[in-house]
């Protein structure tokens, strides 16, 4: 990883503070990502509506600044959508945070693991599914602990 990358990291694992930048649901097992722009989580289930709710990946959520930065290195520009994952954030790093509780507006949900890149990265745009490996930059999982109404452009910060 190169060294302004490992910085913005640190920098951003500092932040308190970030927004919720998208919202997508997917409706059905390999289905298209629906982009909205509210929705509601529900405890223990994940996005209301979504295809996977109530299992461990109950909400899935990727860092705007590291998709950007993978576009960078990959000379491309496809729609983040590709990723497949429930949240965008922004402000607000992911890397390394099991166990950490994050609210989004009045929501919280427990960051449960690192999501891997799967292949279907690679059908999206070659290259991608590798480039996602360091860092978490495949983003994260988590659980519902207190559901409620989202937004975009909702804070997002972790508990202290």
């Amino acid at each position: 990883m190169g060294i302004l990358l490992a910085d913005t990291l640190n920098s951003l694992s500092e932040q308190m503070s970030g927004r919720l930048d998208t919202i997508w649901l997917k409706r059905a097992h390999r289905g298209p990502m629906e982009e909205i722009r509210t929705a509601t989580l529900v405890a223990g289930h994940g996005v209301l509506g979504n295809v996977r709710q109530g299992r461990r990946r109950q909400v899935t959520l990727i860092e705007q600044e590291v998709w950007a930065t993978l576009m960078a290195e990959l000379h491309a520009a496809i729609s983040p959508a590709a990723r497949r994952a429930n949240l965008m954030v922004s402000g607000i790093a992911l890397v390394r945070t099991r166990g950490r509780i994050l609210h989004i507006g009045s929501c919280q949900l427990r960051i449960a693991g690192e999501t891997e890149p799967c292949k279907r990265m690679d059908e999206a745009l070659a290259g991608l599914q590798n480039a996602m490996v360091p860092e978490w930059r495949g983003g994260a999982f988590a659980e519902v602990l207190v559901g409620g109404a989202i937004a975009v452009g909702d804070q997002v910060s972790w508990a202290d």
